[in-house]
C-alpha cells in the first residue's frame, strides 16, 4: 500500500504549495516584490526587530525596491508617508527614486517630505551613500531649496529643532537663494551668522528678547528650545497653554511635575485638547502612542487626563469597522511578538511591544464587534475572558499579559474546526512566524502550510468566509496565500481598518491592498509648507 503520509486525500480545492520560509524557519508563502515591499515600508522603521537586525531590513528594502518599477515606488513612498505614517522608509524610497527618475521625484516630493523632519530623513539618508551617491545632485537640490523657500517661518522654526543633520546644516548644503529680507536673515538666524534683528521673523525676535529679559510669557516657539533652559511654574503652564497635541500626550508627566494639573482650569483645558478629534487626526496619531501615554501617565496625572485619553483611544479607533456575521480574532501572543513595536534603537526603544499592538486591535475590533470570538494563541490557543463593555484599554491589558510560547498561526483555525464554529470573517493579529505547526506537522499533505489546510476546511463548512492578515513587523510572507477571500495588509496605522471594511463589504478592488497602493494618486499641487 501506498505511503498514506504522502497521498491522503484533501477535500475543497487544491492547495497552494509553499514556496518560501519565513524568518523562523517555518514554511511560508512568498511575497511579490510589490506586496513585500509595500509591507517593509508600512511596518519597518528600519530598527532592528526580534528577527532581524535594521540593516538587514535596510538590505531587504533595497533589493525589493530595485524589483519594481518607478512608479510604484513613487506610490508607494506616498501611502506609507499618507495614510501609514511612517517616517524612515518613505524617505528611503525618495532616496533611492532620486537616482532612478528625479522628474517623479519632484512629483511626489512634497506629498511624502512634507516637515522638517522628514527633510532632514531624506537629506541624511542620501548624503549616507546607502542609495548610491552621497552628494544631493542638481536637481534634488533643487527641491531641497523649493522645500525651505516654501516653508512657512514656523514650519522652519520646528525643523531646527533635531541633529544629524540639523536644519543648519541642510541650508548650508543647498545654499537656498532667500524671497525676501525677512528669510534671508532667518537663514543667516538659523546658520549661526550674522543678522539684522529687526528683519527676523516676529517670533524670532520676541524669542531672542525673551531670553534676555525673561520678561512675560515665553513666545510660542518649539517647545524643546524652551525647556533647554531653566524654567519656572509660571512658564511651564505657558508652553502647556499652548503646546499642541503630540507634545501634549508626550510630556504628561512633565506638566504634572511643574505643577501645571494644579492651575485651575488647566486639567480640564488639557483633557479637552487631548479629546479634539481635529488635533487627533490632524496630529496622525497612532492609537499604541495614546496607550502608551495612558500606561504612561504616573500616579500625579489626574484621573480627568486618563480618562481624556480613553477616549482619545476611542476616536483613534474610529475606523475599525463593524463587519456583520461571525467575526474571529485570532491575536498572537507568542514569545517574538515581545519586541517593541518600532525596534530596537540605542537609548530610545519603545517601551509598547508587537504584543501591546496586537491586544490593542483585537480590543477594538471585540469593542465594535461585541459578538466577535477572540482566541489568543502561540503553541495552542489560550484561554481568556475579555468584555467587549469594558473599555479598549482593559481588554488590551488583559491579551498583552497572557503567557507566551511558540508561534502557531493554525492553532485557532484547528480550534474553530474542532469546535465546528460558524465563521464569516478570520482577523489575524501577528508577525506571521509560525514555525510550531512546520515540525508539528511536517512537510506532508500536498507542501501547503498549515493554516492554509485549517483554512480549507474552515471553507468547506463556510464557502463564503472571508480572512484577513494584519502583519505589523516587517516581512515578506505569509502563512495565507493571497485570493479572492484572502487579504494579507501591514502597518498599524488606523487605514488598516479602512482596507479592513473595504474587504468585508466586498468593495476592495480584486489586487485589495496593492491595489489600493497602486491607486495613489502622485502628482499634486505645489502648496506652503506649515508647521
Amino acid at each position: 500500500m501506498a505511503n498514506k503520509n504522502l497521498f491522503t486525500s484533501t477535500r475543497g480545492k487544491k492547495l497552494p504549495h509553499a514556496d518560501s520560509h519565513n524568518l523562523a524557519g517555518g514554511r511560508a508563502y512568498a511575497f511579490t516584490a510589490q506586496h513585500a515591499l509595500a509591507q517593509y515600508v508600512a511596518t519597518g522603521c528600519l530598527n532592528g526587530t526580534f528577527y532581524a537586525t535594521a540593516g538587514e531590513q535596510l538590505d531587504k528594502i533595497i533589493e525589493l525596491a530595485g524589483q519594481v518599477d518607478d512608479h510604484f515606488l513613487a506610490k508607494t513612498a506616498i501611502y506609507s508617508r499618507r495614510e501609514a505614517h511612517m517616517k524612515d522608509a518613505p524617505a528611503l524610497l525618495c532616496a533611492l527614486l532620486a537616482n532612478r527618475d528625479v522628474e517623479l521625484l519632484a512629483e511626489v516630493f512634497s506629498q511624502v517630505i512634507d516637515n522638517g523632519k522628514m527633510l532632514r530623513n531624506f537629506v541624511q539618508i542620501v548624503r549616507s551613500g546607502i542609495t548610491g551617491r552621497k552628494s544631493l545632485g542638481s536637481a534634488p537640490k533643487r527641491m531641497v531649496q523649493a522645500w525651505l523657500n516654501r516653508a512657512s517661518d514656523d514650519a522652519l522654526l520646528a525643523a531646527s529643532i533635531g541633529q544629524s543633520p540639523s536644519l543648519a546644516d541642510v541650508i548650508k548644503m543647498v545654499h537656498p537663494r532667500p524671497k525676501n529680507a525677512q528669510r534671508e536673515a532667518f537663514y543667516a538666524y538659523l546658520i549661526g551668522r550674522p543678522y539684522d534683528l529687526e528683519k527676523l521673523p516676529a517670533v524670532v525676535r520676541e524669542f531672542e528678547n525673551w531670553k534676555i529679559n525673561r520678561e512675560g510669557n515665553p513666545p510660542k516657539v518649539p517647545f524643546q528650545m524652551l525647556t533647554s533652559m531653566e524654567l519656572g511654574k509660571r512658564e511651564w503652564l505657558t508652553i502647556a497653554k499652548d503646546a499642541p497635541w503630540q507634545m501634549t500626550r508626550m510630556n504628561l508627566n512633565t506638566f504634572a511635575r511643574h505643577g501645571v494639573f494644579k492651575v485651575f482650569g488647566m486639567t480640564g483645558k488639557i483633557a479637552n485638547r487631548l479629546k479634539n478629534e481635529r488635533l487627533i487626526t490632524k496630529s496622525r496619531a497612532f492609537p499604541y502612542q495614546l496607550m502608551a501615554a495612558y500606561l504612561n501617565a504616573d500616579d500625579s496625572v489626574p484621573n480627568k487626563i486618563k480618562n481624556a485619553l480613553q477616549d482619545a483611544m476611542e476616536i483613534a479607533l474610529k475606523n475599525v469597522p463593524t463587519i456583520p456575521g461571525n467575526v474571529v480574532v485570532c491575536t498572537d501572543v507568542s514569545g517574538s511578538m515581545h519586541g517593541p513595536v518600532t525596534g530596537y534603537r540605542k537609548g530610545s526603544t519603545s517601551k509598547i511591544s508587537c504584543l501591546d499592538v496586537a491586544a490593542l486591535t483585537s480590543a477594538a475590533i471585540l469593542r465594535k464587534n461585541p459578538d466577535a470570538i477572540v482566541l489568543p494563541f502561540e503553541n495552542d490557543v489560550v484561554k481568556v475572558n475579555l468584555n467587549p463593555r469594558d473599555s479598549v484599554m482593559t481588554n488590551a491589558a488583559k491579551l498583552a499579559a497572557l503567557p507566551c510560547g511558540g508561534t502557531n498561526c493554525s492553532a485557532p483555525l484547528a480550534w474553530l474546526n474542532k469546535h465546528r464554529r460558524p465563521v464569516d470573517m478570520i482577523i489575524f493579529v501577528s508577525d506571521n512566524e509560525s514555525w510550531i505547526d512546520s515540525s508539528r506537522y511536517g512537510s506532508f499533505g500536498g507542501g501547503a502550510t498549515q493554516t492554509m489546510r485549517e483554512w480549507n476546511q474552515i471553507k468547506q463548512r463556510n464557502c463564503k468566509a472571508r480572512m484577513v492578515c494584519i502583519d505589523i513587523t516587517p516581512n515578506g510572507t505569509s502563512q495565507a496565500k493571497e485570493s479572492s477571500d484572502i487579504l494579507n495588509i501591514g502597518g498599524f496605522s488606523d487605514q488598516v481598518f479602512k482596507t479592513i471594511a473595504a474587504f468585508a463589504s466586498k468593495s476592495l478592488n480584486p489586487d485589495h491592498w496593492i491595489g489600493e497602493i497602486n491607486q495613489t494618486i502622485i502628482k499634486t499641487p505645489m502648496k506652503k509648507i506649515a508647521n
